[in-house]
C-alpha cells in the first residue's frame, strides 16, 4: 500500500497508451543515458526498464515511492536518489536524456534546472500543465508569452507534442496536462553571461505591460533608451530580440 501525498501534488499516471508514447517521444538508442524525474509508482519505469542497455538514474522526493519503486525493481538499488530535484548535482558525466511526469508546483524550477544542464542534455521530455506546456511554446504577441517562452526558446528547440485527460491519472488533477520536447540547439547562442541575459528577461516581464523604456530603465543608459525597440512592451520580442537587447547591454558594460 502507497498514500498520496497532496502536499507533493502527486497524481500518478495510469494510462498505459500515454506511458508508451511518453517513452516513445524520447527517441531511445541503446546504450543512452536516462534521468527520470518523480518516478512516483513507476508508470514509466515499467517500461524504461524495457529498453536495452538503458543507464538509468531518477530522483524521488517521497522516500515512501522510493521503497516502493526498489520492491519492485530491487535491481535499482543505488540509483534511484531519494531528493528533490532542484537539488541534485549533474546526474551523469556523460551526455544524457531527460524524462519525467514533473510535479506541477515545481515545474518552473525544474525547467532552470534543465536550462542550467543544457550542455549535458540530449533530449528532454516532460508532463507538464497544459497552460505551462501552452506558456512555453507561445510566440510573441500572445498572451501566454512569457519569460519561460524566451528563455527556453532560446536554447531549445520545443514541441508541444499531446495533451494528457485528468482521467489517465489517479487521482485526477484539477487541470489538464500536456506532454512537451525539449532538445538543445546544436548551434547555441553565444552568451558570454547566462545570468546576465536570464536577468534581462526577466526584469522586462516582471512589469510586462508597461514599455521596455519604462520596465528596462534601470538596466540600459538614457542615450540606449531612446532606440525604437524600447517603445514596444516584453511580449512583443523574440528570443532573437532579447539576445541582440543582451548585447547592447554587455557592450555597454565593457
Amino acid at each position: 500500500m502507497y498514500q498520496i501525498r497532496k502536499s507533493l501534488g502527486q497524481h500518478f499516471l495510469q494510462d498505459e497508451n500515454i506511458s508508451r508514447k511518453i517513452i516513445q517521444a524520447l527517441a531511445y538508442q541503446p546504450g543512452e543515458a536516462v534521468l527520470e524525474v518523480g518516478p512516483g509508482l513507476g508508470a514509466l519505469t515499467k517500461y524504461l526498464m524495457q529498453l536495452p542497455q538503458i543507464h538509468y538514474r531518477a530522483v524521488e522526493i517521497d522516500r515512501e515511492k522510493v521503497a516502493y519503486l526498489l520492491k519492485q525493481y530491487p535491481h535499482l538499488e543505488g540509483l534511484v536518489q531519494q531528493g528533490d530535484v532542484l537539488e541534485m548535482e549533474l546526474p551523469f558525466i556523460t551526455p544524457f536524456k531527460l524524462i519525467g511526469n514533473f510535479p506541477y508546483q515545481i515545474t518552473s524550477g525544474i525547467l532552470f534546472r534543465i536550462m542550467e544542464w543544457k550542455a549535458r542534455l540530449q533530449l528532454v521530455v516532460g508532463m507538464v500543465q497544459k497552460e505551462v506546456a501552452q506558456r512555453i511554446c507561445s510566440q510573441p504577441h500572445q498572451k501566454t508569452y512569457g519569460m519561460l517562452s524566451v528563455l527556453l526558446q532560446t536554447w531549445f528547440r520545443i514541441e508541444y507534442l499531446f495533451d494528457v485527460s485528468p482521467h489517465c491519472f489517479f487521482p485526477p488533477p484539477r487541470v489538464q496536462s500536456a506532454v512537451i520536447r525539449l532538445e538543445p540547439k546544436q548551434q547555441m547562442p553565444l552568451i558570454t553571461d547566462e545570468k546576465s541575459y536570464i536577468h534581462l528577461v526577466k526584469t522586462a516581464f516582471q512589469q510586462r505591460r508597461k514599455m521596455l523604456r519604462n520596465a528596462l530603465r534601470h538596466v540600459f543608459s538614457a542615450e540606449q533608451l531612446q532606440h525604437p525597440v524600447f517603445q514596444l512592451r516584453a511580449e512583443q520580442l523574440s528570443w532573437e530580440d532579447y539576445l541582440q537587447l543582451y548585447d547592447w547591454y554587455i557592450t555597454s558594460q565593457t
